[in-house]
């Protein structure tokens, strides 16, 4: 079938698209992907030319009493013109949206074509956009059960969240070379997600005076804003450390990793729980609806993680939390096997699937 999936704006709506993606082409799918004008979406798609894709005007809803609605209404508009003359000549068959405005247009392009559409909601708390668009798919996808309640009218079916085919473990020593670590030191893993975390970057420096007597060797992707600053403050206090903007083979990251701070995106989170890695999650403050918040609750009760609210974040605190984790290598082990239990299971071929037989479905009916 010809499919469409809609996954721009940002690494928690495209990691996953991409993952999809990648089994439906397997699968023998023909793959067209809608992203926005974002520079994340140029980076992830950048060496990959088995897709086709078009760029969306990027769209977010403001709130419908701002001056920028009126924005938000013509380059939805926009949108939804490209997306029904991109159906002409494509001619889809199904339609998945990951979330985000980005992807609302070409769902709404195709429920008026009649073409089975489908969303998928990465997060414990679904998002504005995806709440909306739910009205006019045959299904929704979930990667968190946690989620169903809030889609009362609709079909949901729990697939997890997807990552991508090539985050596959390397062996630790191999994985620790490459990025110029020691073989034999407790490594932590820090991330910000696909654009970084200033609060997060600021916290971690502010803690690195206090690890000082600690076995411990960092990997910090800090984003580019930020990337001189954190760099710096590891030379400075010698701390050994692999610091970048960020890093293109995150299966390297995470093999060489023992456990991570980081923010707790549903698709970071499905990420350490397939690399069974323990973690301390910051959520996201300003997340929509404090998703983020919801998210870790999941995995920290499950065992999985600590959590950590930036608004009660101090550099003592902080480099207690890691002290804690170093000092307890039988609690850091049970975490990992924690991590592990709650790692997607096949996710991306559930996705396919479950598109293929609504699609299927959808044909046998029209016979």
């Amino acid at each position: 079938m010809n499919t469409v999936i809609a996954c721009g704006g940002t690494g928690g709506h495209l990691f996953p698209g991409l993952a999809v993606a990648e089994v439906l082409r397997s699968r023998g799918h023909e793959v067209m992907l809608f992203v926005s004008e974002k520079e994340i979406d140029a980076l992830a798609l950048s060496g990959r030319s088995e897709f086709r894709f078009h760029k969306l005007p990027t769209v977010g809803l403001p709130s419908p009493f701002s001056p920028a609605i009126l924005g938000f209404a013509r380059r939805f508009t926009e949108s939804l013109r490209l997306c029904r003359g991109i159906y002409r000549k494509f001619k889809p068959h199904a339609i998945l949206g990951m979330g985000g405005f980005t992807s609302t247009a070409p769902v709404l392009a195709g429920k008026m074509r009649g073409i089975p559409t489908f969303i998928h909601e990465s997060n414990a708390i679904p998002g504005k956009a995806n709440r909306l668009t739910a009205r006019m798919v045959r299904a929704v996808l979930l990667g968190f059960k946690e989620c169903a309640p809030f889609f009362p009218r609709a079909r949901t079916e729990v697939t997890g969240t997807p990552i991508r085919k090539e985050l596959q473990p390397v062996d630790q020593r191999l994985a620790r070379q490459r990025l110029g670590l020691r073989e034999d030191l407790l490594t932590l893993l820090v991330m910000g997600g696909s654009q970084g975390a200033s609060g997060i970057n600021q916290s971690v420096i502010k803690s690195l005076p206090f690890l000082h007597d600690v076995p411990i060797q960092m990997i910090h992707l800090s984003g580019a804003r930020d990337e001189r600053l954190v760099a710096d403050n590891y030379q400075r206090e010698k701390i050994p450390a692999h610091v970048a903007a960020f890093h293109h083979a995150m299966e390297e990251v995470y093999s060489a990793a023992d456990f991570a701070i980081a923010r707790s995106g549903a698709a970071s989170l499905a990420e350490l729980a397939a690399f069974s890695l323990p973690s301390i999650l910051i959520p996201f403050p300003y997340a929509a609806e404090d998703h983020q918040t919801r998210n870790a609750q999941i995995f920290v009760q499950a065992g999985a993680a600590m959590l950590l609210k930036e608004s009660e974040l101090t550099a003592d605190v902080l480099a207690q939390k890691i002290r804690d984790l170093i000092s307890h290598p039988n609690q850091l082990q049970r975490m990992a096997e924690n991590s592990a239990r709650l790692a997607p299971k096949n996710a991306a071929a559930l996705v396919v699937e479950t598109m293929e037989r609504y699609t299927q479905s959808n044909h046998d009916a029209r016979l």
